[in-house]
């Protein structure tokens, strides 16, 4: 009896041990670090088109890109990721669908020291918002000046809308339009307020007593039922839970990191680094500024058109707060879109209904 104990032990060891190499070696198949050009049915590289991942000095520091686009006659589109921190190029591979591409030159910019240009020696205090502004002002010369285009359009991405927002505010004279993608309104209790009203309503039609404790046990509430949280990272958690955080109904994990983990874009070593950028930005001036704004009072107008799109199960950067916001903005022309059946990333969510939107009622 011992005997068989012990050979089945050793079996399912030698099986674990199998497993981990098969793991091991599928990651580094797929970490290849590179990306597809477009092909025509012939299978050659579709002509006038541009698909290519590369690193770029923009003052004196390295910045990446992952450009694309199926036509160099169309307009170049400036993407500024999310997070602060956290490039989303890899999740056009995971949602495939996605074809901005086919009406705009896409420009998924990775700013200093995230992604592929993460840099250990890159001084964290360098990184502040007047930085970080300065920075896109340099991206949009090169792209203007690389594919000839008089103006670009911008694009901000959740925490990326931080750096859109205060750039086109300043130097509106360089862009068509903005793009505010689950644009950031404020933080503090009037966005803690809506992230616990729509949890409570969440987790209290799915009976779920359990996460309706915990989400109690993250806030405190004052006599006029205001919210404050007090644990940011358990907050974002049961919100992913509810189906309001990153993409509906997914976890973090299945949303976020297994993408980035599965992605072809990057290296193995590339993928290590943007978790170091990513932990990185959290020590910068730049997200400190992140952490205390409210737009509703800082930026009210805005002399380019402004478009906001975000998704009727975004809690992240609540929808409602940035309709709100979308009311009070001055603009010459403005648009808000509530993007039915999607969470926090309508782009990837509902491609087909946010890109349709881009192509025919924003670009011109």
């Amino acid at each position: 009896m011992k005997k068989m104990i012990c050979k089945g032990m050793i079996g399912l060891g030698i099986a674990v041990v199998i497993g981990i190499i098969v793991l091991v070696v599928y990651f580094l198949i797929i970490s290849r670090g590179t990306i597809k050009p477009y092909r025509d049915a012939n299978g050659k590289i579709l002509e006038n088109s541009i698909a290519e991942k590369r690193k770029v000095t923009i003052n004196d520091v390295p910045n990446g890109m992952f450009i694309r686009g199926k036509s160099l006659d169309n307009p170049v589109l400036l993407f500024i990721s999310s997070g602060p921190g956290t490039p989303d190029y890899f999740l056009n591979e995971a949602y495939p669908k996605m074809n901005l591409e086919d009406y705009f030159i896409v420009c998924h910019w990775e700013y200093r020291g995230t992604g592929m240009v993460y840099d250990p020696d890159l001084d964290p205090d360098t990184i502040t918002t007047e930085q970080m502004i300065k920075d896109t002002l340099a991206v949009t010369a090169y792209l203007k000046e690389r594919f000839h285009k008089e103006k670009i359009y911008i694009m901000g991405f959740s925490g990326g809308t931080h750096i859109g927002l205060q750039t086109v505010a300043q130097y509106p004279d360089e862009y068509y339009a903005y793009i505010a993608m689950s644009q950031v309104v404020t933080k503090g209790p009037d966005n803690d307020t809506l992230m616990y009203n729509f949890m409570k309503e969440v987790f209290t039609k799915r009976k779920d007593k359990k996460r309706l404790k915990k989400l109690e046990a993250c806030v405190t509430k004052d006599e006029e039922g205001i919210v404050t949280c007090k644990n940011w990272y358990t907050y974002v958690d049961l919100l992913h839970q509810a189906g309001g955080g990153t993409i509906k109904d997914k976890t973090e994990f299945e949303g976020i990191v297994l993408p980035i983990l599965k992605s072809h874009c990057y290296t193995v070593k590339e993928k290590f680094d943007y978790i170091k950028g990513m932990k990185m930005y959290r020590k910068t001036p730049f997200y400190e500024d992140c952490q205390q704004h409210d737009y509703r009072k800082m930026i009210t107008k805005v002399d380019i058109p402004v478009y906001f799109i975000s998704g009727n199960y975004d809690y992240n950067c609540p929808w409602p707060l940035v309709e709100e916001y979308y009311s009070i903005l001055d603009a010459p022309k403005k648009r808000f879109y509530l993007i039915e059946d999607a969470a926090h990333s309508p782009l990837w969510e509902q491609s087909e209904k946010v890109v349709d939107i881009m192509a025919h009622e924003i670009r011109e």
